[in-house]
């Protein structure tokens, strides 16, 4: 479920999937089946993308980052590769995402300046993705099946009808967060708002769609935001350019090509 409020930077970036299945009329509409769709919905056999990461601090300065992601999807299984081109210190850092079969997701990072990659141990899963806002947890898909699911309702949001859709982790998972509330569109099943809460049950962070349109008839978000409500730090994604189902090929996503830079 994390998933789907960063589909951006793991998309567009962020990010995943595979044709919808969609609810029919005589099926019951239940929490899970709303997570399923979410999961599910059309986003390409596969994309390339480039975006640009705002990060703003409490005082309103900014500072940018522009990156590419190539993001592919075989045999249900997911691989994505995100590498930044400007600006000068963060040139050439790569983050591969390869997902194994039953949901075992690795993760490495490339930093030139070492001129090899690390892998993203478990421990590591709640620090900051390239210190934004979004943590390695956020980075990867989880299957439904390992969380719980509660409609709390249905909202307008800004003219768009969501359901309110609350998730909570299953004993089984490791997570940096207890509970997530979300507003998923009826239309397209995306996630256009988001609050995260931690263990304790405060709220940390709140992410929203600014910017929400189809490319070659896929919903895709243009402009997204994460922000701290602790720090009140905000991260901000904007979708340049977009393409999806290209003649892209696996091997361009693998650690050959994450470390080839």
């Amino acid at each position: 479920m994390r998933k789907i409020v960063v589909t951006l930077i793991i998309s567009a970036v962020v990010s995943c999937l595979v044709a919808s299945t969609l609810v029919t009329a005589s099926e019951p509409l239940t929490g899970e089946s709303i997570a399923r769709q979410v999961f599910d919905r059309d986003r390409g056999k596969n994309s390339i993308s480039t975006a640009t990461m705002i990060l703003e601090n409490e005082k309103g300065d900014k500072r940018s980052r522009t990156f590419t992601n190539k993001r592919i999807l075989e045999g249900g299984l997911e691989k994505q590769l995100i590498r930044f081109t400007e600006p000068a210190d963060i040139n050439g850092t790569g983050f591969l995402t390869i997902e194994k079969p039953g949901y075992e997701t690795e993760q490495f990072l490339y930093l030139p300046a070492l001129r090899r990659s690390r892998r993203i141990v478990s421990s590591q899963k709640s620090h900051q993705f390239v210190n934004s806002d979004l943590t390695y947890e956020d980075m990867e898909r989880h299957p439904v099946e390992h969380y719980m699911y509660e409609i709390k309702g249905e909202k307008k949001l800004d003219a768009t009808d969501c359901y309110i859709l609350e998730t909570r982790p299953k004993d089984i998972v490791n997570s940096q967060y207890s509970l997530i509330k979300a507003y998923i569109s009826k239309q397209s099943f995306v996630a256009l708002f988001a609050e995260y809460y931690d263990k304790k049950g405060t709220h940390i962070k709140t992410y929203r769609v600014l910017g929400f349109e189809q490319k070659q008839n896929i919903w895709t978000e243009t402009r997204v935001m994460m922000e701290d409500v602790i720090t009140r730090h905000k991260t901000h994604i904007n979708l340049e350019h977009i393409e999806y189902n290209t003649d892209m090929t696996s091997d361009q996503i693998s650690s050959n090509a994450l470390e080839k830079f």
